[in-house]
C-alpha cells in the first residue's frame, strides 16, 4: 500500500506539472490564431491531432482519480501481521487501473502525433511555406515531446499500473466484488500497448534528430556577411561616419526650435 501511495503521488505530480499545461495553452493559442488561414495546411491539421490528444488526456481526469485513490489508502500500515487494515475497494482499483491503461495509450498516441507533426513542420519549413507558423510549431512540438519524455510520464504510469495490479489481486482474493466485467486486466502492460516504450522513444528521437536541417531558407533570407570588406566600402563607411559626426556637432550648437538645413 505504501508503494502504491508513493507511485500515485509521483504520477499525479508529473501529470499535473506546469510543463504540460503551459505547452497545451500555447498550442491552443497558436491554433486559435491560425484557424481561419490554414484550414487545409497539413502541419496545422497535425497540430489539431496533438491538441485533441491533450484534450482527451485532461478530460479523463486521471490526476483527480489518483488523488481520490491516495486519500483512500491509509498513511501507515498496521504493525501487527494479522491486523485488519482499510484498503481501497475492488471497483475503485479497477477504475483507476483502467484509466491508467487508457492514459498510457493516449500518451503513446500523443508522442506519435508530436513526432509526425514535427516532421511535417520541418518539411514545410524547408519548402519555405508559412515560415513563422512552422518555426513556432516545430519548437512547440519538440518541447512538448521533451517534457513528456524528460519527466518520464509514460514510465511512471507503467510502474503505477504494476503496483495497482498487485493490490487489485490481493483485494480480489479477499473479497470478490468485480465492477468491470468482460475485460481481463493484462499482467504485462507492454503487451497491451503493443510497443516497447524505451525503444519507441529512441526511435522517435532518432527520427526528429536526423531530419533534414531547416537552415537552407534562413541562409537565403539572411545571407552571411563577407569577412573581407573592399577598400571602396571602407572609404564610403568612413565618409558616412565623418558626415554623421559633423551633423551631430551642428545639431548640438543650434537651438532645437530652429530649422537645420
Amino acid at each position: 500500500l505504501s508503494a502504491l501511495r508513493r507511485r500515485c503521488a509521483i504520477a499525479g505530480k508529473r501529470l499535473s506539472g506546469p510543463g504540460l499545461a503551459a505547452e497545451g495553452r500555447v498550442l491552443r493559442a497558436v491554433l486559435y490564431v491560425y484557424h481561419s488561414r490554414l484550414l487545409r495546411h497539413r502541419p496545422y491539421l497535425a497540430l489539431q491531432q496533438v491538441e485533441q490528444c491533450l484534450k482527451r488526456l485532461w478530460k479523463m481526469n486521471l490526476v483527480g482519480c489518483l488523488e481520490t485513490l491516495v486519500e483512500l489508502i491509509p498513511k501507515k500500515n498496521a504493525p501487527e501481521t494479522h491486523a485488519e487494515c482499510l484498503v481501497p475497494s475492488q471497483p475503485m482499483l479497477e477504475t483507476v487501473a483502467l484509466k491508467v491503461l487508457g492514459g498510457c495509450k493516449l500518451i503513446l498516441r500523443l508522442l506519435d502525433c508530436c513526432c509526425k507533426a514535427f516532421l511535417l513542420s520541418v518539411k514545410h519549413l524547408c519548402s519555405e511555406e508559412f515560415i513563422l507558423l512552422n518555426t513556432v510549431a516545430s519548437g512547440l512540438l519538440s518541447r512538448l515531446w521533451f517534457v513528456i519524455q524528460y519527466r518520464c510520464v509514460l514510465q511512471t504510469l507503467t510502474s503505477l499500473y504494476s503496483a495497482l495490479l498487485t493490490v487489485l489481486h490481493l483485494v480480489s482474493e479477499t473479497q470478490q466484488t468485480p465492477y468491470i466485467k468482460g475485460f481481463t486486466f493484462p499482467s504485462d502492460i507492454g503487451d497491451f500497448l503493443g510497443v516497447n516504450i524505451s525503444s519507441e522513444a529512441k526511435k522517435q528521437k532518432a527520427k526528429m534528430l536526423t531530419t533534414k536541417k531547416s537552415t537552407s531558407w534562413m541562409k537565403k533570407l539572411f545571407p552571411a556577411m563577407p569577412e573581407t570588406i573592399p577598400k571602396v566600402g571602407k572609404k564610403r563607411k568612413s565618409e558616412t561616419c565623418t558626415s554623421a559626426m559633423k551633423n551631430r556637432s551642428v545639431l548640438c550648437t543650434v537651438d532645437i526650435g530652429e530649422t537645420v538645413v
